[in-house]
């Protein structure tokens, strides 16, 4: 594997990048650890702008916000997303200040404001100032989505001045983030080789701005940054459940993803998500809710009386990515049946580490084989991968009115690639229809990827999807030999969950920011 990316971090970089984390910004201006020489050459620049990409992202984030949504449920508090799921967060929970950081935004703002002293090729300058300009830009694009108005910070700033900077105003910020990915696009190589894979791509800038774009309902703008993006190469992957093992990463649907190293720079969470049986803590899991999202293998939905779904047998002749995102009760699983039926099973849904749901998240774990140690991998998690473009254009489409060929032609790529009917355009006619058909989409497509948190704020579906009792799997028993299932219970009732649309599309402010810079402005209703 190769992760040599992120290596010079702690080598050169040391303490340069070692500021105090605590309180707003991160107080200590980070110009202060700056050794005089460490500015002098293009080994010095590349040092430091790894410095950067230094915790820009991380997979707890990504895995966790399913959590956050309908698609998932976190059964132990301390991990940071139950209180934000279940609707009762408050600012002075740790979870409302888990994704609250400036870190990465102050190093990018020193790399900057320093980049120019060294003695380097000026093409290769301007595409590291253009690397450092997206991890600030994605940090910004987080921060808007979660906490809405934040303090706009693009130059380091001294103890003084943080403690006095004011919140700006939200769509100040998205436009700053667009027009930094516009404007650094051209000078980000389209593909890397060697140990620069893993840098940002030009792909990377323009999804992202897609994504922006989408979110923002600039339906015209999100069409033109997909079809760039759709121009450069990309294509998906054969297998939709390679896409995520680490034998295939860095495939040739990745636009953008988090470097891994094994005993290195390790990920360390997929134990978070396997049952006490396979080792693992059942920390994130899926809800009936997510399960029933995806489609029989004919293309209907479950819910069409002429599907030929049987809940009694619910798991049969159904969408592919339902197996392999998801370990359903009587399935076969690493070796072995899955059981959280049976009381003196180790994957009993109501003993210790296991799922309380009964469902397990198959997505990056689907054999185990693939690791050493489940819990010390190499496994670079992805961020944005061509799908998600795909369908950001035919959503764009979709809302802007314009449903033409390429707009089925997009769905049906992704749809095609995961073994399942193309699109029956003698039902999705229209914009209702094709709307209902693009957001079932995104949501089996992309669950466990961290976006479907977005996709519940922008439709604005809070009190329809995430208010109420959160289920999972019906109560039976499973054969232990052949995995068959006899389904004679209810749904389990997992926890009771709150939305209030006049607060919850946003998180808090951490009370604890608060607490240190009086000019912060908490958000309505906290």
């Amino acid at each position: 594997m190769k992760k040599n990316l992120f290596i010079l971090t702690a080598i050169a970089v040391g303490s340069f990048f070692s500021a105090c984390t605590k309180d707003f910004l991160d107080r200590e201006p980070l110009d202060a650890y700056n050794d005089e020489n460490i500015w002098k050459n293009e080994n010095d620049l590349l040092a430091a702008l790894n410095g950067c990409y230094k915790g820009w992202e991380d997979i707890y984030n990504i895995m966790y916000m399913d959590c956050a949504t309908d698609n998932g449920y976190n059964q132990w508090p301390w991990e940071g997303y139950t209180s934000i799921g279940n609707g009762t967060v408050t600012a002075s929970d740790v979870d409302a200040a888990n994704r609250w950081s400036y870190t990465t935004i102050q190093k990018c703002n020193t790399f900057l404001e320093n980049a120019d002293k060294a003695d380097a090729d000026q093409g290769k300058k301007d595409r590291m100032k253009a690397e450092a300009r997206f991890l600030r830009a994605y940090q910004y694009f987080t921060l808007t989505q979660l906490y809405g108005n934040v303090p706009l910070v693009t130059k380091t700033v001294t103890m003084a001045e943080a403690n006095t900077i004011k919140q700006t105003p939200i769509a100040e910020v998205r436009q700053f983030i667009l027009d930094e990915l516009a404007a650094i696009a051209p000078q980000l190589d389209v593909s890397y080789t060697g140990n620069d894979i893993g840098r940002i791509t030009r792909g990377a800038a323009l999804a992202l701005r897609a994504r922006l774009n989408l979110y923002m309902k600039k339906w015209d703008d999100a069409i033109t940054d997909s079809r760039a993006v759709m121009q450069l190469g990309y294509k998906l992957d054969t297998s939709y459940t390679n896409v995520f093992r680490i034998k295939n990463e860095n495939n040739s649907e990745v636009i953008l993803d988090v470097q891994y190293m094994e005993n290195i720079v390790p990920n360390e969470w997929l134990g978070i998500m396997p049952s006490r049986g396979y080792g693992g803590w059942g920390s994130v899991v899926p809800s009936q809710a997510l399960v029933d999202a995806y489609e029989m293998a004919n293309g209907k939905p479950i819910t069409d009386p002429a599907s030929g779904y049987n809940p009694d047998d619910p798991y049969t002749n159904r969408d592919p990515r339902l197996q392999a995102s998801i370990v359903t009760p009587g399935q076969r699983y690493n070796g072995r049946i899955y059981d959280p039926l049976d009381p003196d099973s180790e994957d009993y849904y109501l003993g210790d580490n296991n799922s309380k749901t009964g469902y397990l998240y198959k997505k990056w774990t689907s054999d185990f084989s693939d690791y050493a140690n489940i819990w010390n991998t190499g496994l670079n998690p992805i961020v944005i991968r061509y799908s998600e473009v795909l369908l950001t254009y035919a959503e764009a489409m979709i809302e802007k009115g314009t449903i033409d060929n390429t707009v089925y032609d997009a769905i049906d790529e992704v749809r095609k690639r995961a073994k399942m009917p193309v699109t029956d355009r003698t039902v999705y006619t229209g914009q209702v229809k094709m709307r209902e058909l693009v957001r079932r989409e995104r949501r089996v497509e992309l669950a466990l990827e961290g976006l479907r948190w977005n996709d519940i704020k922008r439709w604005e579906i809070g009190p329809a999807v995430r208010n109420g009792k959160l289920y999972g799997m019906r109560t039976g028993s499973v054969d232990p030999v052949t995995g068959k299932l006899t389904l004679t219970g209810n749904h389990v009732e997992v926890e009771n969950r709150l939305f209030d649309a006049s607060k919850n599309y946003v998180w808090p402010v951490p009370q604890k920011e608060l607490d240190v810079n009086k000019n912060l402005d908490q958000n309505p209703n906290y």
